[in-house]
């Protein structure tokens, strides 16, 4: 039997699990980071108030200006920005009900853009200086789906600052893994480059980041070469780094992480030693995912580790961050550690 041949049969069984996933029945099981539960506040996160999402990202847009779909699968030429408006989901009883059928969050419109040298600059005069929450996908996401998530996490969260998104170019295709694994490291640069912006402006503000999957491999990466080429000054702008389900060889992770130094402790890592989706992804890639490896193994490297193994009851186990309030919890507090709050 080919490699070829079995790198599709284990692609097949991704999209039949991430068919499934909307399935998922969810456990009144806690997740902790051993600093205890707490609950969400019941407050309306920015994002609620005034529903802007700032993206940068990586793809090629679609027209000039860009038109829906706005931005594709393709790698564009330098990093883009563009300022998103979005409209929030129905929250009365009949729009709840809906939402369960139709989605929450869309893409209202998209009325700024920017391509080329100032499009990081220009998100960060966007932010005005506030605390910035970015959110880094992962494997196989558009750009709609990708902007959706990062609301639903802004909003799930409460995050009282700016919402953001750095997007690459997923294919969002299941049988483009390798595809996709590629564009997130390609863009390692131009992240770097947003970061450099943001952490550059003196109105302060701090950086939180949030990635999922693939988007964890992405964001250590560029995090590495951010302390590596500006220094403690950029790092302490840095707050929470969460790395949720990380797609990450564990070999590798563990070099990444060992090169952050004292900046190690702002990471926490949401990791299931269930999660099907990494699961599937060793076996095309080959090594113990991240995401996936014992809890004891990720705290001897000097992270935070959530362990959420006894928490997801659904087939897939990979995105619990997007739904469930412990995962979230854990996220808001890592946040609030960031800020030192």
């Amino acid at each position: 039997m080919s490699s070829q041949t079995v790198s599709r049969r284990v692609l097949l069984r991704i999209g039949a699990l991430a068919g499934a996933a909307g399935l998922a029945p969810s456990l009144g099981a806690c997740v902790t980071d051993d600093l205890g539960t707490s609950a969400l506040p019941e407050k309306q996160s920015a994002l609620d108030v005034m529903p802007v999402l700032l993206v940068a990202t990586t793809r090629k847009p679609v027209g000039t200006p860009p038109r829906p779909p706005y931005f594709n699968s393709e790698r564009g030429r330098g990093l883009s920005f563009a300022e998103v408006r979005l409209s929030p989901p129905d929250r009365s009883l009949l729009g709840k009900v809906s939402a369960v059928i139709t989605g929450d969050w869309t893409i209202g419109a998209v009325p700024k853009t920017e391509t080329g040298p100032g499009a990081a600059e220009a998100f960060a005069q966007a932010a005005l200086g506030r605390d910035v929450l970015i959110y880094v996908h992962g494997y196989r996401e558009s750009f709609e789906s990708a902007a959706v998530s990062a609301a639903r996490l802004s909003d799930g969260i409460r995050f009282r600052g700016v919402s953001g998104l750095f997007t690459w170019p997923s294919a969002a295709a299941t049988f483009d893994y390798n595809y996709d694994r590629e564009s997130a490291l390609w863009s390692r640069d131009a992240f770097e480059d947003l970061l450099k912006a943001i952490t550059a402006t003196p109105s302060g503000g701090r950086i939180n980041i949030v990635a999922h999957s693939m988007g964890t491999l992405l964001t250590l990466e560029t995090i590495r070469m951010l302390r590596a080429e500006a220094g403690e000054a950029a790092m302490a702008r840095i707050g929470a780094v969460v790395l949720a389900a990380p797609d990450i060889d564990f070999d590798l992770f563990s070099n990444g992480v060992a090169r952050l130094g004292p900046d190690v402790s702002k990471i926490t890592v949401i990791s299931s030693t269930n999660d099907r989706a990494l699961e599937l992804s060793a076996a095309i890639a080959g090594g113990v995912r991240a995401g996936a490896a014992d809890r004891a193994k990720l705290e001897a490297l000097g992270v935070r580790v959530a362990d959420a193994s006894d928490y997801g009851g659904g087939l897939i186990n990979h995105d619990l961050f997007l739904s469930n309030p412990e995962v979230q919890a854990v996220v808001k507090r890592a946040i609030a550690r960031g800020a030192g709050v």
